[in-house]
């Protein structure tokens, strides 16, 4: 049963998260549902907010550490680099994820 809530805490957070954030490439925003790169987050987010223990240092590395394909591969650039500066800058990145965070997160265990 608790395998069941923490996978739907993680979708929900991850469906908050891949409508919210997104990637800008051109001044073209790219929603990270559409990108396929929210349920990544999510999974690597998630401990952190169960626990309460949501560091900016660690969502900064954690997004320094997912690298975007770009040209069908030929490139790769860190996650990190293409979210706008608007994102990163105050309120913190720790911000806009508590601002996230699902309400079943509050439900948990």
């Amino acid at each position: 049963m608790a395998n069941w809530k923490t996978t739907e805490a993680i979708e929900s957070l991850a469906a908050e998260i891949g409508d919210k954030v997104y990637i800008d490439i051109a001044k073209w925003h790219l929603y990270l549902n559409d990108a396929h790169l929210h349920t990544v987050l999510a999974e690597q987010f998630y401990p952190m907010l169960a626990d309460n223990n949501l560091q900016e240092g660690q969502v900064l590395q954690i997004l320094q550490n997912i690298p975007v394909k770009l040209g069908g591969g030929k490139r790769e650039i860190p996650l990190a680099e293409l979210i706008p500066m608007s994102w990163r800058s105050p309120p913190t990145p720790k911000h806009h994820l508590r601002t996230v965070r699902p309400n079943i997160l509050q439900d948990k265990g």
